[in-house]
């Protein structure tokens, strides 16, 4: 068995609290990342009243080595009620920040775009003042369903590089690193308004010149926002891990990134994509953003086509 080293031990979560949370979820029959992929942070961020919805789930049509996300070629259809069910839990858990992401749904034509937009809606209509994150899939590269998300203009749109170029095809198989970037440069051209961000984990087998490319290509394409975060095999049965990153070079990275531009950095080995995600609140307050000029010139959003 491998022993974790000190830095990655967390503290016991007050469980009151979290059985709060967990009520409502399991009330309205809802999913999330952090109980679905076994985020460490579950007990923290369950603490303190938040938590990424998992929508169109919890069963993925891919199968990525890493990911303790439950494998299901043919999933089942999606529920039309999940929208209004999310966005009641939202207001019970008086949420000042939600972030919602998906599965990949490769076998939906438009990736699940439309249900994103539709549980925005919802959100929008039940509580006004919540900001909204959504860490999308890679759509298949279909960049009309892009499209359909951003018109539905969340704060931040987040779409997760994971892993360096060179792990791409073990870590990350059915992905394409040139398309993540891909989608997060038309994200800024089509939509400079909202924020973008993306996260990747380190202790796979990459170097620290690697890692440094990665964050030189995502600063490339106008990356707000990145986490760096170590990789912990959820089972036997899941890539093993390579290394486990020491505090330092986490720091070190953040130190790079900040250099390089990136308005946040949350590098630490226990940060995740959506850790400390309501921090986005004060990064706008620090660094709006300007209208589109669509919007600017007319008060409209991204046009329909």
């Amino acid at each position: 068995m491998v022993v974790k080293p000190d830095w990655l031990r967390v503290k016991a979560p007050q469980w009151q609290r979290v059985g709060t949370v967990k009520e409502i979820l399991r009330d309205l029959n809802l999913n999330t990342v952090c109980e679905e992929a076994s985020c460490p942070n579950i007990g923290e961020c369950f603490n303190a009243g938040t938590a990424t919805f998992l929508i169109m789930g919890p069963a993925c049509t891919r199968a990525c080595p890493y990911c303790d996300i439950d494998f299901e070629k043919k999933p089942q259809p999606l529920d039309i009620t999940e929208p209004q069910r999310l966005a009641e839990a939202v207001k019970r858990l008086k949420l000042n920040h939600v972030v919602i992401t998906s599965v990949n749904r490769d076998d939906l034509p438009d990736g699940g775009a439309n249900q994103f937009v539709k549980c925005i809606s919802q959100v929008r209509a039940i509580s006004p003042q919540t900001t909204i994150e959504v860490l999308i899939p890679d759509l298949c590269g279909n960049w009309q369903a892009l499209e359909i998300i951003l018109n539905a203009k969340p704060e931040v749109i987040n779409h997760n590089t994971e892993t360096v170029q060179r792990l791409y095809r073990r870590v990350r198989p059915q992905g394409n690193y040139h398309r993540t970037l891909e989608l997060l440069k038309r994200s800024r051209e089509l939509a400079p308004e909202i924020y973008t961000k993306s996260g990747i984990m380190v202790g796979l087998g990459e170097t620290d010149a690697e890692v440094q490319e990665v964050m030189k290509d995502l600063r490339a394409v106008d990356c707000d926002i990145l986490t760096i975060g170590q990789y912990l095999q959820p089972t036997p049965k899941h890539l093993p891990v390579a290394t486990f990153v020491k505090p330092e070079q986490f720091d070190r990275w953040k130190e790079i990134g900040d250099s390089m531009g990136f308005l946040q950095i949350v590098a630490s080995p226990l940060t995740r994509s959506s850790y400390h995600a309501e921090q986005v609140k004060e990064l706008m307050a620090n660094y709006p953003k300007a209208k589109s000029h669509k919007e600017t010139a007319d008060g409209s959003g991204l046009s329909d086509s």
